[in-house]
């Protein structure tokens, strides 16, 4: 068994940092924050890919139109993915820019599994993907790139100012 706790020392790590990362920068996030009663409370963990996957409860109350899940909860979902990729890898980043696909509606009473990547990083800015998929199916995709400040991250006093 060591070659598999040898795999599994990475992750466990990837796991750690995000913890880390998380709590220092948005605990009340409406998508993955725990301190947030009110949000999804998504849990994000890393794959042995690189990326990280989560799995969300389609229920009715993040309907847009009948039996389909709100398209903006979607694109939450998928940037939520995205950051939580980054903080896997030890980078705080802002998002600057997002492009959603909806190939497929998401439909309600269904489990759906959200997954990101880092595509490419250079410097300060990070290239992601995202899918959801539900019943084995990609429904929807997003790309986005994200900048991390070179103050180191976004304002930690959670208040933004401007």
């Amino acid at each position: 068994m060591p070659t598999l706790a040898k795999e599994m020392a990475p992750v466990q790590e990837q796991v750690e940092q995000m913890q880390r990362l998380h709590a220092a920068t948005h605990p009340h996030c409406v998508v993955c924050g725990a301190a947030n009663p009110r949000g999804l409370q998504m849990d994000f963990r890393p794959t042995a890919d690189g990326g990280v996957e989560a799995h969300f409860d389609c229920a009715t109350i993040f309907e847009g139109y009948s039996h389909r899940i709100h398209g903006g909860v979607a694109a939450a979902l998928l940037d939520g993915a995205m950051t939580n990729c980054l903080f896997a890898h030890g980078h705080v980043a802002v998002t600057v820019e997002l492009a959603v696909r909806y190939r497929h509606p998401v439909m309600t009473g269904h489990r759906a599994t959200v997954r990101a990547w880092i595509c490419e990083s250079s410097h300060r800015l990070h290239r992601m993907r995202a899918e959801l998929a539900q019943d084995g199916r990609v429904l929807v995709i997003a790309t986005a790139k994200f900048f991390e400040p070179p103050d180191g991250g976004p304002n930690l006093t959670g208040a933004n100012e401007g």
